[in-house]
């Protein structure tokens, strides 16, 4: 799927940010692209919460996306879930809160968005970041600087 023949695992590491600053930005980035998203959260409540967000973070536009609950999921160009499903066929899928997912090989790219002040965060990244190597992924780790631009760090 990504170039090296594995996924392309991309750990976003958020110092100065929150999510729900970086959140919109990444996937207006990914539809560009002309890639579908999927956006798995940790809980349904953060799942609602994110739903809300993509319709408000901006006075003139919004994110077009959907949930389980709204129907016509297959048609979302974002599709926000708990769970580990990707009835769009997403190519790209972030990995916020915490969330997991055993096979990334469906993906063109997984990005976990992690809180780099949360050290059991942190040590997650890790664990994934080696299993994700393991694997033969092409894993990369970006940071934002001041200006909000992101920076490959490893």
């Amino acid at each position: 799927m990504g170039e090296s023949g594995g996924t392309e695992v991309y750990f976003y590491h958020l110092e100065r940010r929150t999510l729900d600053d970086v959140l919109p930005k990444l996937l207006e980035l990914s539809l560009e692209r002309g890639w579908r998203a999927a956006v798995q959260a940790a809980s349904e409540e953060r799942v609602e919460a994110l739903d809300t967000l993509l319709w408000t973070y901006r006075d003139e536009s919004f994110l077009p996306h959907g949930t389980a609950g709204e129907g016509r999921a297959s048609s979302q160009p974002v599709y926000l879930t708990a769970g580990d499903e990707n009835p769009n066929a997403a190519q790209v899928r972030f990995l916020v809160d915490g969330a997991t997912l055993a096979d990334t090989s469906p993906y063109l790219r997984v990005a976990y968005v992690l809180d780099g002040r949360d050290q059991a965060a942190v040590a997650r990244a890790r664990e994934v970041w080696q299993d994700a190597k393991a694997r033969g992924d092409a894993v990369s780790y970006w940071q934002q600087d001041a200006n909000g631009r992101w920076h490959q760090k490893a």
